[in-house]
């Protein structure tokens, strides 16, 4: 099995008590997930449900677009593609993020640490680039707590840092759709980074396009990433951070079962309203790392960003003749920075003891605009045209967390990790438009929660760890959440309260020869559950759902046999109810939380030598999934099978790896994803059926 590693300096402040106390147990030397000095820190090890996944198994005979091509192995993930481009993959953990309708929401995302969510909580996947990939890392449970607005989890992505010697790759895909991807990147060091002046650097560049699997579903995506290192001093380093983003995609819109059932590669609307979005993003950081004695570190993380989209919806013209109505085009540039300081201090209190603190900050700006979405053509309404503006406010959000996190090494057998944040989101709305129906929407919200988090270590043996752990969450509405109120009126949904959850854990990991079996029971009660009221027309409001469990169950094995033999397995029980009404019209206490599949399942078989064929085979298996609060309409279940095989070729600093694959292979027809509470009924986003592939990648390294 491969070393999973990744640099100290990327990890999110949640793993930092656990790389720092000398005298904790001897890491899996099989299962790393981080590198750094002085002691390495296992997966094994770590007290808290987490999975690792290695970023040259996420391109391992793989298109390298999406994650949801290559995060089926972690327990309580929940990866939907919608085929569409324009709204980004829908992601969920143990249920929180599901009923997001755009991006990704619930779970804290981090690329080299800088946040890839915005200070509300909202995220997005699409500048995330599988081509500099180095490691994913995967926290579910209570301890995402730590990390402020994020109730469901925390995905932390490491980008490759440059090593000797310097290497340059090209790689290609072409699939089905017409669907292709070329990308470069050149990654290489000057000095093994001991020494002053010594500098590392990983440069990468893709291209995607595809003509999409429905019809109005093509897309193209430009994408740039770039990390530089230096050596400052023997004590220090700097590095620099920098990443782009380009996306035109058109959106092809849900489907009612009707219209799934007869074709589900249409798009009735998409056509007629010319619904696209365009996006532009580009961001850079700087982090500054120094050893301040032997037993004291600084990090210091500073980034600014922004990010621009243009909007057009499937709204038609009646509903904008409305007075209150903003439109169906929406206009939005954001701008974002933040800076997180954090200090990490080791030594001794009676029995070893590892504590950080540090302080976040974060603010966002953004300058939102509507439009209608059509002008008058002889009398007639022509769509997919910047009409009049009906919307210009501006809004302001930012966050002040400060943070204190500890490892206790009570004996050698049982540690105790405990933290604890102080998260303050603070929202602010400036209303420019103000006309005869449309009144002043202008407004403001705070919100401030304690959030402590603790848990308990027992080894067992070398092998064998057991844990238990608890925590808060916390998690505010989000801009777009608060935009639109349920009763159709204008005006901020400013009755719309944070959601937070008490979860409980225990969980079990065993070393089996050289692979890894990880299990973990838990239950989240949450309040104030935060769940979609309406979904019309690209337009979705939210309301407070009182009360909701989340318990389930999650089983993995990632194991490796006969050398060149890998086995991955992963199964998920979830069972997301509402424990009050949420209906209108009827009562929905019981009832599932829509979105959520209560059963998941995943399994790989790949022979993979270092060189020559390969091949492999993966199962996917999705339960039922519940579309409305009612539970009147679902997704039905799927099982999906794929097939994959390759050559890698090795002539001295020259390396290739040409494969093929084969996705859904026994052509089901399945939905990919849900809308949740689509107010007409348009729940349902296909799948594909049968599609191939075929990929080529070169790679020279200079000796």
């Amino acid at each position: 099995m491969k070393v999973l590693a990744a640099s100290r300096a990327a990890l999110p402040a949640l793993l930092l008590p656990f790389i720092a106390l000398p005298d904790a147990a001897a890491a899996d030397e099989q299962t790393l997930i981080v590198t750094a000095s002085p002691q390495p820190v296992s997966e094994l090890d770590t007290p808290a449900a987490i999975s690792v996944v290695d970023g040259d198994d996420m391109r391992h005979a793989t298109p390298r677009v999406n994650l949801s091509e290559s995060l089926g192995a972690v327990p309580g993930l929940q990866v939907q593609n919608r085929q569409n481009y324009a709204q980004d993959l829908q992601l969920s953990i143990r249920g929180f993020g599901s009923r997001s309708t755009f991006g990704v929401r619930g779970i804290r995302l981090y690329v080299d640490g800088i946040p890839a969510t915005m200070p509300d909580g909202q995220g997005q996947t699409s500048n995330i680039d599988i081509n500099s990939i180095e490691s994913v890392d995967v926290l579910r449970g209570p301890f995402s707590a730590l990390y402020g607005n994020a109730s469901g989890g925390v995905m932390n992505i490491t980008t490759e840092t440059g090593r000797e010697p310097a290497t340059i790759e090209a790689s290609s895909y072409y699939g089905s759709y017409g669907s292709w991807r070329y990308g470069l990147k050149a990654t290489g060091a000057v000095g093994d980074g001991s020494h002053a002046g010594d500098v590392n650097y990983a440069v990468s560049a893709s291209r995607f396009a595809t003509q999409g699997y429905r019809d109005h579903s093509s897309a193209r995506k430009n994408l740039a990433n770039a990390k530089l290192g230096v050596r400052i001093d023997d004590v220090s380093t700097l590095t620099l951070l920098f990443n782009s983003v380009d996306i035109k995609a058109n959106d092809p819109g849900g489907l009612s079962w009707d219209e799934w059932r007869s074709d589900p590669q249409q798009s009735p609307r998409g056509d007629q309203y010319s619904t696209r979005k365009d996006i532009t993003q580009t961001q850079a950081g700087v982090r500054y790392e120094r050893q301040l004695s032997e037993r004291d570190d600084l990090n210091v993380m500073m980034y600014a960003g922004e990010r621009q989209t243009t909007q057009y919806q499937s709204i038609p013209r009646g509903p904008q003749l409305n007075p209150a109505s903003a439109g169906g085009v929406i206009d939005l540039a954001r701008y974002y920075q933040g800076i997180d300081t954090r200090w990490t201090h080791r030594g001794e209190l009676l029995v070893p003891v590892s504590i950080t603190t540090g302080l976040d900050y974060e603010n966002m700006s953004e300058q939102r605009k509507g439009y209608q979405n059509f002008v008058m053509n002889n009398g007639v309404p022509d769509y997919g045209q910047t009409g009049a503006l009906r919307r210009d406010e501006r809004n302001l959000m930012w966050n002040l967390d400060p943070y204190l996190q500890s490892q206790w090494q009570l004996t050698d057998k049982l540690t105790l990790d405990a933290g604890v944040r102080y998260s303050s989101v603070w929202f602010d709305s400036n209303d420019h438009y103000i006309a005869p129906g449309n009144g002043d929407d202008s407004g403001d919200a705070s919100y401030r929660k304690w959030l402590p988090v603790s848990s308990l270590k027992y080894a067992l043996t070398d092998a064998w760890n057991l844990y238990a752990s608890a925590g808060r969450g916390f998690e505010t509405p989000t801009i777009n959440e608060l935009s639109y109120r349920p009763d159709n009126q204008s005006g901020l949904n400013v009755a719309l309260q944070p959601a937070t959850n008490e979860t409980v854990e225990i969980g079990s990991k065993t070393r089996i020869g050289n692979g890894l079996l990880s299990a973990a029971l838990f239950q989240t009660d949450t309040d104030n559950e935060i769940v979609v009221a309406s979904s019309s027309g690209g337009r979705t409001s939210y309301k407070n759902a009182g009360k909701t469990r989340r318990q389930g169950a999650e089983l993995s094995l990632d194991q490796q046999f006969a050398e060149n033999w890998r086995l991955q397995a992963a199964w998920t029980w979830l069972d997301a109810t509402y424990r009050s009404n949420v209906c209108d019209d009827a009562s929905c206490n019981g009832n599932r939380i829509p979105g959520i599949a209560r059963n998941m399942g995943y399994a790989s078989l790949g022979y993979a030598p270092e060189t020559g064929w390969y091949a492999g085979s993966d199962i996917r298996y999705m339960g039922d999934i519940m579309a409305n609060d009612e539970n009147t309409a679902a997704a039905p279940s799927w099982t999906v099978v794929g097939l994959n095989t390759g050559y890698k070729f090795d002539f001295g600093p020259w390396k290739m790896d040409l494969f093929g694959r084969i996705d859904n292979l026994f052509d089901r027809r399945y939905v990919g994803s849900v809308i949740v509470n689509e107010a007409n009924g348009r729940y349902y986003e296909p799948a594909p059926g049968r599609n191939y592939g075929v990929g080529l990648s070169v790679a020279y390294a200079f000796m």
